[in-house]
């Protein structure tokens, strides 16, 4: 686990990002450990987003459903669900407006009837990227409706942020997708459990969640940071981690257990050096686009 830089002001930011040729960013996730959801986990949500940046990151990723818990118990997320303003992301809002900074986290939206597994990322003005779960998980199904506003992605004074939510990771299409409209870094709010991969984890003792991430890390060139629940009775895994657009991790795996929060300093310049790795092998440019392309709102990738 990499600290950041401590009592980092936004002004020290902002002078570490200008300097000659220097894309610096800090990225943080914040993994919490899971309790029964609750109204508490507004607050709580806010204090960890705050703290990681006071601690100097410039973006701070929570858990899936951070508000108000992971939880498919309709009753639960029925009572609980919030509109996009609501109190959750004026709270983030509230934590990222005091450094200047970015909190992306999951939380459960009710709009026109629905609730919806949403993640938002959350600058000192408010929302600036707001995205739905595509692919819901297991239980998620008899709960929530599949999201229905794309897959966005944010340029922001740090780069190009993408979004997604856990379950997503394990379409390749969608990362893709975000890397190839110039998403830089994907944030990724996450619940890990266990229910997908057959296999135990390997000789490092992580997950396949986490195997994957990296993979898709290396082959979209792109930035991957997700934030998970950990404990839960053992139920959640845990894990959280930061990759780089190598597939090498630059914090965690977190425990599989415990609070923990992981920092790591990055140039994002590196999400542009990954897509030339040798003088022939260029992989953005060596893609088939006249045999295969995805096609996204109108428009071919």
């Amino acid at each position: 686990m990499t600290p950041g830089p401590g009592g980092a002001d936004p002004g020290s930011r902002t002078l570490r990002q200008e300097a000659e040729g220097s894309r610096a960013a800090v990225i943080s996730v914040a993994q919490l450990a899971w309790q029964e959801p609750g109204e508490r986990q507004r607050e709580r949500t806010a204090a960890a987003a705050a703290a990681a940046l006071r601690g100097g990151a410039d973006v701070v990723v929570l858990p899936e459903l951070a508000v108000p818990g992971y939880t498919t118990q309709r009753a639960v997320l029925e009572r609980l669900a919030e509109p996009l303003d609501g109190p959750a992301t004026r709270a983030w809002q509230e934590a990222a407006a005091a450094t200047d900074g970015y909190v992306v986290g999951g939380f459960c939206e009710r709009a026109d009837g629905k609730l919806y597994n949403t993640a938002v990322a959350v600058g000192a003005r408010g929302v600036i990227c707001h995205y739905r779960k595509a692919h819901l998980f297991a239980g998620e199904k008899d709960v929530l409706a599949a999201g229905d506003l794309g897959f966005p992605v944010a340029r922001t004074r740090l780069g190009v942020l993408g979004l997604c939510v856990c379950y997503d990771l394990r379409f390749v299409e969608v990362a893709r997708l975000l890397a190839l409209q110039g998403a830089e870094i994907l944030c990724v709010p996450t619940a890990w459990i266990a229910g997908y991969d057959r296999r135990p984890p390997g000789a490092l003792n992580w997950p396949g969640q986490v195997t994957g991430l990296l993979t898709q890390a290396n082959l979209d060139q792109v930035f991957i940071a997700a934030a998970s629940f950990a404990g839960g009775g053992g139920r959640f895994l845990g894990s959280s981690v930061i990759a780089d657009p190598y597939g090498h991790p630059l914090a965690g795996p977190l425990s599989r257990d415990h609070e923990e929060v992981a920092t790591a300093e990055t140039d994002l310049r590196a999400a542009a050096a990954a897509q030339h790795r040798a003088p022939l092998i260029h992989p953005r440019q060596d893609r088939r686009t006249d045999l295969y392309r995805i096609e996204y709102q109108g428009r071919y990738y």
